[in-house]
C-alpha cells in the first residue's frame, strides 16, 4: 500500500481496504495502480505503443468506419509506428553491429 493511501485511510479511521464500498474500492485500486507504477521507462513506453497499435489496427477492421476515423486512425498508426522505431532502433543497431564485431572475430 502506498503511503499516502495508508495515510488518507488512517484520517479517515478505516482499519482495512475490506471495509471500503465498491465505489471507493474502484477509486482506491484507480490510486493505487496510479502510484504505484513508478517512474517512466522505455520498456513501459513501448510496451504502450505496441497495445496502442493492437488497438487501431483493430478499430481499422470496422467496415463501418467513416473516412475521416480512417484517415485518423492511419495518423495515429503512424505516430505509435515512428516511436517503436525511434525506440527500437538503438537496439536494433546495437545488435547489428555485435553480430559484425563477432563474425570479424571468427573470421581471424
Amino acid at each position: 500500500m502506498h503511503a499516502l493511501l495508508e495515510k488518507l485511510l488512517l484520517k479517515r479511521k478505516i482499519t482495512s481496504v475490506a471495509n471500503l464500498t465498491p465505489d471507493e474500492k474502484e477509486q482506491y485500486d484507480r490510486w493505487e495502480s496510479v502510484l504505484g507504477e513508478g517512474e517512466m521507462t522505455v520498456d513501459k513506453m513501448r510496451d504502450f505503443c505496441s497495445s496502442q497499435i493492437g488497438v487501431i489496427k483493430g478499430q481499422m477492421k470496422g467496415l463501418d468506419n467513416s473516412q475521416l476515423k480512417n484517415e485518423r486512425l492511419i495518423v495515429y498508426l503512424n505516430v505509435y509506428d515512428t516511436m517503436l522505431t525511434l525506440i527500437d532502433s538503438p537496439r536494433a543497431e546495437r545488435e547489428a553491429l555485435e553480430k559484425y564485431l563477432n563474425q570479424l572475430l571468427t573470421n581471424a
